[in-house]
């Protein structure tokens, strides 16, 4: 007889299913420590003007010093005193983006909640780009269990919360991270629509949901996240095509029930279309997308997009602003050997039907903008370092989490782990290691003398530059701004410092160069030039200091000079 009544003993075990939850923790703890780690870049402080309302206010500086702290209201929102002011905030939100924004007004209209709630510091309007980021992640566990079960929902998860790319523009004051939400969302509720309408197949069984009560509600989060899609990207409509081809792999018998749902979603965005898309059609600049010419040239352009994009979308994130070009390249070709390996090794295993969806989902897309490119003429797809073709990233990583869930234990284990371990190190070292903190450095020239009435000269009149220099730089102090190109700013300023001092125009005591190494709108400044400008302020200033400013992208290199 057993006399052994001692307590059984239990062995703690890591499986595979707490460590995707640690990696998804992570990934989110990255999200959050990261919230206000680095400066507006050019684009996000567009993203600032556009959602405050004040867009049509912004103009572009003569050849007159203007006063920086005009520009810095534009920032925030307008006063308002009743509600038909804030209506007419709104209005306006909405006609800066016709007039020139190439994008629907989903994203600004979300910031410019944001906005009116939380302010428009760093941290409250990324958060919401982190909350969304959050809504994704969940969409990612609900299409990964539909398909692969509860392990394979939480690795899908941990794919979306450690990716780099999307972690990154999960941060980024744009438009591009909502958007993997709703392709997430979307192709979560298809399926889940297929599955409950009895079209079963590889899909498991969700049991105890009624299929009528669940086939409404997820007809409405259908409806609902592509009509959102439809109105945050333009290029939202190849995923769109992309659901459609998997209804038509899965249920083909009843497609236009699907056809009716999805259509009801773009039918929401129609008004903004008749009225806001004819506008920005109009004032669209397709030319920055041409493809260069000659038929090699272009071919062999298209081509190195395409891996130059899925090298970035599921390997460098934002490291690319950083690392020469090539290195996309080569990160593209092993992301095509990888997911050509992935592929086979799932249609060994007998999978051909989940391979064939998460294709769909992933490589579809990318092929139709690489087909419609070509006959166009143009390039989308490499087009921002792989973030216009953001929608192609939720089926990739479906494709690599398949590929990893089927393949034998515990090897298929043993990969995923290296994968997220990998990401989550290239995210992590991409926010401790690469900082973005120009501006301040310049607002703190500035501020050791903060009663100094003080000129900056920039050579460069493109708006971002002028405007993160109106956000980082306190209104309270008096700055005046010059803004020219480069071969018009020696005499643009030699004129100013020339000209007797009035009441509205002080005498300044302190200049600062600003010297832009990419102006964007105008060429950068040549030894000449430079020489040029030294010669103006050397007759009336001493050099006091210099130093290069630099950050996580060309962008944002400048040489500060201070004349006092």
């Amino acid at each position: 007889m057993n006399q052994d009544l001692s307590p059984p003993t239990i062995k703690p075990r890591l499986t595979p299913e707490y460590f995707f939850l640690l990696a998804i923790a992570l990934g989110i703890l990255l999200r959050c420590l990261n919230l206000g780690s680095r400066e507006f870049w050019y684009d996000e402080v567009l993203s600032l003007l556009l959602s405050s309302g004040q867009k049509i206010a912004y103009y572009t500086p003569g050849e007159t010093p203007v006063t920086l702290a005009d520009f810095h209201r534009l920032l925030s929102l307008p006063p308002e005193a009743s509600f038909f002011d804030t209506v007419r905030t709104v209005v306006n939100l909405l006609r800066g983006l016709a007039g020139g924004e190439p994008h629907p007004p989903l994203f600004y209209l979300t910031q410019h909640l944001w906005l009116r709630l939380f302010g428009n510091g760093e941290a409250a309007q990324r958060s919401i780009g982190v909350l969304l980021s959050g809504g994704a992640i969940v969409s990612a566990y609900g299409l990964g269990k539909n398909l692969l079960g509860h392990r394979g929902g939480l690795l899908l998860a941990a794919l979306f919360a450690t990716n780099p790319f999307y972690l990154f523009h999960s941060l980024n004051l744009r438009m591009y991270g909502p958007v993997v939400l709703w392709a997430t969302l979307s192709a979560w509720a298809l399926l889940s629509i297929i599955q409950l309408g009895g079209e079963t197949g590889f899909l498991l069984d969700q049991g105890q949901v009624t299929k009528d009560k669940g086939q409404i509600i997820w007809t409405f989060v259908l409806i609902g996240a592509v009509a959102c899609g439809c109105m945050t990207l333009y290029l939202f409509a190849f995923w769109l095509i992309a659901l459609a081809a998997v209804v038509l792999f899965l249920d083909r018998r009843r497609w236009w029930q699907y056809g009716l749902r999805m259509g009801a979603g773009v039918v929401l965005a129609i008004p903004w279309g008749l009225w806001g898309t004819r506008q920005q059609l109009r004032n669209a600049d397709f030319g920055r997308f041409n493809a260069p010419d000659g038929v090699m040239a272009a071919m062999l352009k298209h081509l190195q997009d395409t891996a130059n994009t899925l090298g970035i979308q599921l390997l460098w994130g934002d490291w690319i602003t950083s690392l020469p070009g090539v290195a996309a390249t080569v990160a593209g070709a092993g992301a095509i050997g990888l997911l050509i390996v992935a592929s086979i090794s799932v249609w060994r295993q007998g999978e051909k039907r989940l391979l064939t969806l998460a294709l769909l989902l992933g490589i579809f897309p990318l092929l139709l903008a690489l087909t419609i490119d070509i006959a166009s003429g143009k390039y989308t797809i490499g087009f921002g370092w792989g973030r216009s073709a953001i929608y192609i990233l939720p089926g990739c990583l479906l494709l690599i989490c398949v590929c990893l869930h089927k393949t034998p234990h515990p090897w298929g284990q043993v990969a995923a782990a290296v994968l997220l371990l990998l990401y989550l190190g290239i995210s992590a070292g991409d926010f401790s290691l690469r900082q973005r903190q120009m501006f301040h450095q310049i607002s703190a020239t500035v501020a050791a003398a903060p009663n100094t009435p003080t000129l900056i000269a920039l050579n460069s009149k493109a708006w971002g530059h002028i405007m993160r220099l109106a956000y980082y730089i306190p209104p309270e102090m008096p700055v005046k701004l010059l803004a020219a190109e480069a071969k018009n700013l020696p005499s643009g300023l030699a004129k100013v410092l020339t000209e007797p001092p009035q009441e509205t125009v002080p005498t300044y005591q302190r200049v600062i160069w600003l010297d832009s190494a990419n102006p964007l709108w105008s060429d950068p400044t040549t030894p000449e030039e430079k020489s040029e400008l030294e010669a103006v302020l050397s007759s009336r200033f001493q050099l006091q200091n210099r130093q290069n400013l630099s950050g996580t992208m060309n962008l944002d290199e400048f040489t500060v000079s201070v004349y006092q």
